[in-house]
């Protein structure tokens, strides 16, 4: 080496407590014991000690057993952080065979040997092993507790003193002190056990209060769905029940206000007073059953070319006769250079006379400025009415857009009002595919700013159907409003006989039946946001439709009605491609409409119950709890096809088949078997002598019940 020259960098060695040399089964007690003391006086929990104690003495016993003989030393590192509990333990045998499959825990011999390797490495932090034909070198590491008192020089000299001034106790004291650990380990088991059960119980009597308070929020958010879709249908359908009185009031006011000018008599105060408050019904009205056709959706656009200068100049002449007030000035920009908008103009115009005489109501001095400007890159325009009025303070910003709120102030009270101006505004205003924004600022006035698109495109426009019938297949209209349901039926019943006409809504589906007559009708009842029960009823009371076969899939529980209206089948969404074929099949074979009519025989309730659930109203169910009733009603020509169970009281299902075969009324019928019985193959080939199909009440599926009643009725 040459002078001056570094040398390697050597890392400091863990300092050294205690070696003991390994030859006899009593060195492998005390190596526990010491490892149990010095674990102790390190600072260790008893947990920690007896995984340490555990681990030293199974090293050791190996070492013993397979060496003879060894060393162990225990030292500890200081220089780490966290300073560590190092144990080696060295011998001098023939090495392990198999090594990495000891270390893995694949590694079984018929001594045991890798049990106590692979053991030990879990109990320790970290864990080497150097095995070769000259021996074996075992390096066990277990970080010190963050609480424990730093291990220093003194306190390394105080450990030595205390292990070496304690004798090691014999086999039988070290077994006694081993069961003891057992049963403290045991008892800390049996307490984490207890109260793991407690934890689970209280787990699951929270999963039962949250799923209790799901079901109860979801009743209740249905519950309201419903009222909200019933206020909106009930006023939007309202609309010539509602205004008649109104508009016959006013009529006859005028006519006695007339009556009296002509006579030349002054008008009566009462007819005064009973004309405004039908001014303000009216308009009450108006507002009500607007806001209640947009949110039903039958409010109609009507899009179209319009000019924003003559729309402020029509604005400017409706509304200046509402300026009473000297003190405040209304005012419209001149819009410069703004191209034509496509928009519903009566719409916008309504939007911007609420915005402008909410305005006018609620400024006292000032103006009211009206203005317009190209928004969002030149792809839309943003309409402005702002004043210098009272302002809205924030806490109040969302809740004006509520219905029937109005902000307390004093000049409320001098105003007439119906709390739905603005909320029917913001409805327009998304509508015609914009947003309505509030700024204001109380005390310094409000700005309302409409941006409505360029060009009006409808969300959900109804596309035109080019469709080419196929005389190899048979036409299904499928009214559905949602691309993606049109789309998973044209894959259901691709490479079918049948072909699709697809109808996004009640109009499209009328104007399809004056085009084609479908084989059959798959229904949506919810459609754009519009219940499709009247086109129901009118497929069934038209003389061309009636006997066109009707399948409701639906999302809404409506079984009962659908079937009440006249519907073949009812199906929740979603629908199994094999239910639907197997029903579409059974509706549209041969020259009936009709569906395929079901006879159980079954004296077990749940089973009756099963297959009726399975079946879920694609096919119409007779149940019998005998084969004496079942076997009468096959024989009145009630049904299309036999479910049979086997075990029957009285008679046994074989006996009733052999009574069906030998009864030239039901001979014809098709049987399937549905039985819980465990069949052999002889006795299942016995039975497909004189029944289409067996099927085990185990293996019951809705789509396996479906397709043997198709394959059996069509056969």
């Amino acid at each position: 080496m040459l002078v001056g020259a570094p040398g390697p960098i050597m890392e400091p060695s863990p300092t050294p407590l205690l070696t003991l040399r390994i030859r006899h089964d009593q060195d492998v007690v005390a190596a526990r014991q010491r490892a149990g003391d010095l674990s102790n006086l390190l600072g260790f929990d008893a947990g920690e000690q007896t995984r340490i104690a555990t681990a030293v003495s199974e090293i050791v016993r190996n070492a013993v057993r397979y060496a003879a003989s060894g060393e162990t030393v225990f030292a500890v590192d200081r220089e780490s952080k966290p300073q560590a509990l190092v144990i080696t333990v060295t011998d001098r045998g023939p090495g392990i065979p198999h090594l990495d499959r000891v270390l893995s825990g694949r590694y079984k011999s018929s001594t045991g040997m890798g049990l106590g390797i692979a053991g030990a490495r879990r109990l320790m932090d970290d864990f080497d092993i150097e095995s070769t034909a000259r021996g074996t070198r075992v390096t066990l590491r277990k970080a010190l507790s963050p609480r424990a008192q730093p291990v220093t020089e003194a306190r390394i000299e105080s450990i030595v003193r205390a292990v070496r001034s304690r004798q090691p106790s014999g086999i039988a004291e070290e077994f006694q002190r081993q069961n003891q650990e057992l049963l403290r380990a045991l008892d800390e088991l049996q307490t984490r056990q207890d109260e793991l059960v407690r934890l689970n119980r209280e787990l699951e009597d929270t999963n039962r209060g949250v799923v209790a308070l799901y079901a109860e929020l979801d009743e209740k958010a249905d519950h309201l769905r419903r009222a909200d879709e019933l206020k909106s249908r009930f006023l939007s359908n309202m609309t010539h029940e509602f205004r008649t009185p109104v508009n016959s009031i006013l009529g006859l006011c005028n006519l006695i206000a007339e009556d009296r000018q002509r006579e030349g008599d002054e008008t009566e105060q009462e007819v005064i007073y009973i004309r405004k408050a039908a001014e303000q019904l009216s308009e009450l009205v108006n507002d009500l059953l607007d806001l209640a056709k947009v949110e039903a959706g039958k409010t109609t656009v009507r899009p179209g070319p319009m000019d924003v200068t003559k729309l402020f100049g029509a604005l400017r002449g409706m509304l200046r006769p509402l300026l009473l007030n000297q003190s405040v000035s209304l005012v419209f920009d001149a819009p410069e250079q703004l191209p034509t908008i496509t928009t519903d103009e009566a719409k916008l115009s309504q939007i911007l006379r609420n915005l402008i005489s909410n305005a006018l109501k609620f400024t006292e001095r000032g103006e009211v400025r009206v203005a317009a400007a190209l928004a969002d890159g030149g792809e839309a325009i943003a309409f402005s009415v702002a004043d210098t009025g009272i302002g809205i303070a924030p806490a109040d910003q969302e809740r004006i857009f509520e219905e029937f709120t109005q902000v307390e102030h004093r000049l409320q009270r001098g105003v007439r009002g119906t709390g739905l101006g603005l909320p029917l505004s913001k409805r327009l205003a998304e509508l015609l595919g914009g947003t309505l924004r509030l700024d204001s600022e109380p005390g310094a006035g409000s700005t309302f700013t409409v941006t409505l698109p360029l060009h009006y495109t409808a969300d959900e426009a109804e596309p035109e159907v080019a469709w080419t019938p196929d005389p190899d297949k048979r036409p299904v209209l499928v009214v559905e409003d949602k691309p993606d349901e049109q789309l998973i039926y044209e894959k259901l019943l691709k490479a079918t006989r049948f072909q699709i006409y697809p109808a996004v809504s009640v109009e499209q589906a009328e104007r399809a039946l004056t085009i084609m007559r479908p084989a059959l009708v798959i229904l949506d009842i919810r459609l754009r946001g519009v219940e499709s029960w009247d086109f129901l009823l009118r497929l069934r009371r038209d003389p061309g439709t009636q006997d066109v076969p009707v399948i409701v899939i639906t999302s809404l529980d409506e079984r009962d009605r659908a079937f009440a209206l006249g519907a073949q089948a009812c199906f929740a969404k979603p629908v199994s491609r094999r239910a639907l074929l197997n029903t579409m099949e059974a509706l549209t074979s041969g020259s009936s409409a009709e569906p395929t009519r079901v006879l159980l025989i079954d004296d077990e309730e749940i089973s009756r119950y099963i297959i009726a659930q399975a079946l879920d109203g694609a096919c119409p169910l007779t149940a019998c709890a005998d084969a004496a009733e079942g076997l009468r009603r096959a024989r009145e020509h009630e049904t299309d096809v036999i479910l049979l169970d086997l075990m029957l009281p009285g008679m046994t299902g074989w006996e009733a088949l052999d009574v069906l075969r030998d009864d030239a009324a039901t001979r014809d019928l098709p049987v399937i078997v549905v039985t819980a019985s465990a069949l052999d193959p002889a006795g299942r080939d016995q039975l497909l002598r004189h029944a289409r199909d067996v099927i085990s009440k185990g293996d019951l599926t809705r789509e396996r019940l479906l397709g043997a009643i198709a394959a059996a009725v069509h056969r």
